[in-house]
């Protein structure tokens, strides 16, 4: 599984990231976690706010603040 934070850099998008990479701790996932800050990558996504919760490629979340809990039932779907 492949976990994306898009974001530019912003506390929002930063505070989504560390909350991702405690959910798959936690959870004893093998995802991968990956920070997307480019903006020209996150623009083929096609959202229009950020952060955005990118899971295997498919679009779950964007602009909106998550829980651990909510970003940890994204990774269990």
């Amino acid at each position: 599984m492949e976990i994306k934070v898009l974001g530019t850099g912003c506390p929002s998008c930063k505070a989504l990231y560390e909350t991702v990479k405690q959910a798959v701790e936690e959870i004893g996932s093998d995802a991968s976690v990956i920070k997307e800050e480019d903006l020209l990558k996150i623009m083929n996504y096609n959202v229009l706010s950020l952060p955005a919760l990118v899971i295997d490629e498919k679009v779950v979340s964007a602009g909106k603040k998550l829980s651990l809990n909510e970003v940890k039932k994204f990774i269990n779907q």
